[in-house]
C-alpha cells in the first residue's frame, strides 16, 4: 500500500519541479530584458548610437515616430539614430514606465511608455511621450529587439498627434 502512495506523490513532486524550472528561467529572462531597457536609457542619455544598436538584431524592423514609415535592418535604423542625434545635439534624457514583458521560450514581447526630452542645436527642448511595443528574440543566450513599433495617439477630430499622451 505504501508503494502505491509513493508513486503518485513522486509524480506530483516531479511535475511541480518541472513547472518551477521554466518559471525561474522566465524570471531570469524578464530580468535580462529589463536590463536591456536600462542599457537603452543609459545609451540614449549619452547619445551612444553603437550602444543603442547593440540591443537590436541585425534583421530588425522598426516603425518609428519619424519618417520614413519603416526602417528595415540594422543599418537603416542605425542611420535613424545618427540623424536624430545630429538634429538634437543638446542634452537628452529618457525614461521608461508601464513596462510589461511576456516571455515564451526564446521569444518575448513587451510594451511600455517612453518619456523623452532632447534639445536641438539652439537649446530648444522637445519633450515627447511615445508608446512602444517590441518583439525580442534570444539567440546565443542574449536578448535582442527584432521588431519595434513606436507611436503617438492621434486626435481624429484634428488629425494632430498627442505628443504628451497620458493614460
Amino acid at each position: 500500500m505504501q508503494r502505491k502512495i509513493g508513486v503518485p506523490v513522486l509524480l506530483c513532486v516531479l511535475s511541480v519541479l518541472a513547472c518551477a524550472v521554466p518559471a525561474r528561467a522566465q524570471a531570469g529572462d524578464k530580468a535580462a530584458i529589463q536590463a536591456l531597457y536600462k542599457q537603452f536609457n543609459v545609451a540614449f542619455d549619452k547619445k551612444d548610437v553603437d550602444a543603442i544598436m547593440a540591443l537590436y538584431a541585425p534583421d530588425c524592423f522598426v516603425f518609428d515616430i519619424i519618417p520614413p514609415r519603416q526602417y528595415v535592418g540594422y543599418d537603416a535604423y542605425k542611420k535613424d539614430w545618427q540623424d536624430t542625434f545630429a538634429a538634437f545635439p543638446g542634452a537628452s534624457s529618457t525614461s521608461f514606465s508601464d513596462l510589461d514583458i511576456t516571455v515564451v521560450g526564446s521569444v518575448a514581447y513587451s510594451h511600455y511608455i517612453v518619456d523623452g526630452t532632447m534639445a536641438d542645436k539652439d537649446g530648444k527642448s522637445v519633450h515627447l511621450v511615445v508608446r512602444s511595443t517590441d518583439v525580442l528574440r534570444k539567440t546565443g543566450g542574449k536578448w535582442h529587439i527584432v521588431q519595434e513599433h513606436n507611436s503617438f495617439p492621434v486626435d481624429l477630430a484634428t488629425g494632430q498627434p498627442d505628443l504628451l499622451s497620458k493614460p
